[in-house]
């Protein structure tokens, strides 16, 4: 999606003589056809000047680019304003780091992030269907792969602390042939990203066994301890990883005995807006796999009965700066464009989700290496990754095509859905959002 393709809004330049000093400048280049309106497209070429100067450390035309930038876009202006804005926040923050002593911008702040409580992040997943979408296609897809089975076990790796479940549940009540025992696994920390809630992982399971007893399913819900690792680790991945999670301790407690796996359920893997976080890049062990890779190859070893992968539809893994904001600016726009179809500007909500996409922006811009965590790729690049990892990708039957449908009744007109090969795409005014897909390891289909 192009910036220029989202609608003709544009803002006129109050004084544009203000300007006239740097038309001889190097920043004439940058401003070379965005004089007398700004619409999202000139908006986004400002950005990409100021990123190259960034990159090529030219301190003085990227403080220029800011001035301006600073000037023309507002955090309550259109949706294009306001997706500027916190780039602009996050080219701040990178310059800061970068060159801290001559980097002085009044306009720099800091994102802080909002502790929810479990009601209040049903109606934080209410607001746009990014995670009802995944829900609905994912249960629906379990269901199917669990039919007959006593006994299921799902492994979830989930940042939307099980707000998925409830729905799961009740379905399983009203099985003909009465529900299975389920049982529920999470590792006991996730990655530091919004939504947070204000209460403890055991609180949401307690919260889950509640509802589970009084729809009369038999439940079971645990919190494996992934904090620390095998003093082995070390020597397995020598590498730096965030300070707040570390994957390599993750990926080494997967094994049967530490999930206190049974041969006699059915196994679930559930990866909701999960995978962006492992590392793409390569050496990430012994093998020269990337984390990602290691922890797909790890999860199939596992023999899981399903594994279902739900995710942005955009590709942010690419290394270059320039190319992060070119495609994160044109994929962001999409629920900055959603809610202004129905939250008002003033709307505290409204603020809140946005300062949330305002924090990916800075991670994405902000941070290289190992302090990006933020490494989306699109369900295209997905599929080959499952593919090459020895998965088997299953289709969605017209059954769950029809629940997402009708799902999306409730929400604004612009959403829509479409088929992708085996893939369901999520879409706002015809753009890919989001892509939901369903895998079993190669064999068990036999």
């Amino acid at each position: 999606m192009k910036a220029e393709q989202r609608g003709n809004t544009s803002v006129s330049l109050q004084n544009p003589t203000l300007f006239n000093n740097t038309l001889h400048s190097p920043l004439s280049g940058a401003l070379n056809g965005c004089l007398g309106s700004l619409d999202g497209a000139c908006l986004e070429k400002l950005l990409l000047h100021c990123a190259s100067a960034l990159e090529t450390n030219d301190v003085t035309l990227a403080q220029q680019v800011m001035w301006v930038l600073n000037n023309v876009a507002s955090s309550v202006g259109d949706p294009n304003q306001r997706l500027a804005s916190w780039f602009l926040r996050a080219l701040i923050s990178r310059a800061s780091r970068v060159c801290p002593t001559a980097m002085n911008f009044n306009g720099s702040s800091t994102i802080q992030r909002r502790l929810m409580s479990v009601t209040e992040l049903a109606g934080y997943v209410d607001l746009i269907p990014w995670h009802r979408f995944g829900f609905c296609a994912s249960n629906s897809a379990i269901l199917n792969a669990i039919q007959g089975f006593p006994r299921v076990h799902i492994l979830d790796f989930s940042v939307t602390h099980c707000m998925q479940w409830p729905t799961l549940i009740d379905t399983l009540a009203k099985r003909p042939e009465g529900p299975p025992s389920l049982r529920i696994t999470v590792p006991s920390s996730r990655p530091p990203v919004p939504p947070l809630l204000n209460v403890s992982t055991e609180e949401v399971g307690l919260r889950l066994g509640n509802f589970a007893k009084f729809r009369d399913v038999p439940f079971e819900f645990r919190v494996f301890d992934n904090s620390s690792s095998p003093s082995t680790l070390g020597e397995v991945v020598k590498r730096k990883e965030s300070a707040s999670f570390h994957f390599e301790s993750l990926l080494a407690h997967l094994n049967p005995s530490t999930l206190n796996l049974r041969g006699d359920e059915a196994l679930v893997i559930n990866c909701q807006h999960w995978l962006r976080y492992l590392s793409d890049e390569q050496n990430g062990s012994p093998h020269g796999a990337s984390l990602r890779d290691t922890f797909l190859d790890i999860i199939k070893g596992l023999n899981p009965q399903i594994i279902v992968v739900v995710d942005e539809d955009s590709d942010l893994s690419a290394s270059s700066l320039t190319s992060r904001i070119t495609t994160c600016f044109n994929y962001l726009w999409i629920p900055f464009d959603a809610l202004e179809t129905f939250l008002p500007k003033e709307s505290c909500q409204r603020m809140e989700y946005e300062s949330d996409i305002g924090h990916k922006i800075e991670n994405i811009i902000s941070f290289e290496g190992f302090q990006r965590i933020e490494r989306l790729e699109s369900g295209i690049k997905l599929c080959q990754r499952m593919t090459n990892s020895g998965w088997i990708s299953i289709p969605f039957c017209e059954e769950t095509v029809k629940e997402v449908k009708d799902l999306l009744d409730e929400h604004a007109s612009g959403w829509g859905m479409k088929k992708e090969e085996d893939m369901l795409v999520l879409t706002w005014k015809g753009h890919n959002s989001v892509f939901a897909t369903a895998w079993i390891p190669n064999g068990l289909e036999d």
